[in-house]
């Protein structure tokens, strides 16, 4: 798949097939002003392997970018096709997968009880100067809950009325609500 390249500098823009139309579309726009160094750094940005979107900065806080793409015209641009290669359209596959399967391992309903621990950003005041800061603040509980995502309401719940109203509480689907189940609950 041939690699295009998309540009735009407020409502100016184009899908270009080679570096030099690229250039050229660039330079027919006065307020750019192309030197040769922004047209090296464009031909390096379009030879390299990055494909995150660039940026090149034309005065204080105006912008044009340059996106790669394998779409073939604009308006397949424009509906979101091929902006990604196929390796990345199978790892948002699989990150989807995986974010569905966390999702239904959350909400199993399986009573009993849990060990819910939960990192999340503490809002505490600083001795001294009396200003607030974020902390991050390890909070270990063992709950009775009906599944994983009551376990995590019922934490969550508990330190709402306990620590400042501005802390910061984590999606219990990242990396900082973590759960074992201990065993049914007994009567």
């Amino acid at each position: 798949m041939t690699m295009n390249l998309y540009l735009r500098y407020f409502n100016k823009e184009t899908l270009v097939k080679s570096v030099d139309d690229a250039i050229s579309f660039l330079a027919n726009i006065d307020e750019i002003g192309m030197t040769p160094e922004l047209e090296q750094d464009i031909r390096e940005y379009a030879a390299s392997d990055v494909y995150y979107p660039k940026r090149y900065k034309v005065r204080s806080r105006v912008y044009f970018i340059i996106i790669k793409t394998e779409a073939a015209s604009m308006q397949d641009f424009k509906e979101k096709k091929a902006l990604r290669g196929h390796e990345d359209e199978n790892m948002q596959q699989k990150e989807r997968s995986s974010a569905q399967q966390t999702l239904m391992k959350l909400n199993e309903e399986r009573p009993g009880w849990y060990e819910g621990t939960l990192n999340f950003k503490r809002v505490l005041m600083t001795p001294g100067t009396g200003k607030f800061q974020y902390r991050d603040t390890l909070f270990v509980a063992q709950v009775k809950a009906i599944s994983p995502q009551d376990c995590y309401n019922r934490i969550v719940e508990h330190l709402r009325s306990r620590v400042d109203d501005r802390s910061q509480f984590p999606s219990p689907k990242g990396k900082n609500f973590k759960y074992v189940y201990l065993g049914a609950a007994k009567g």
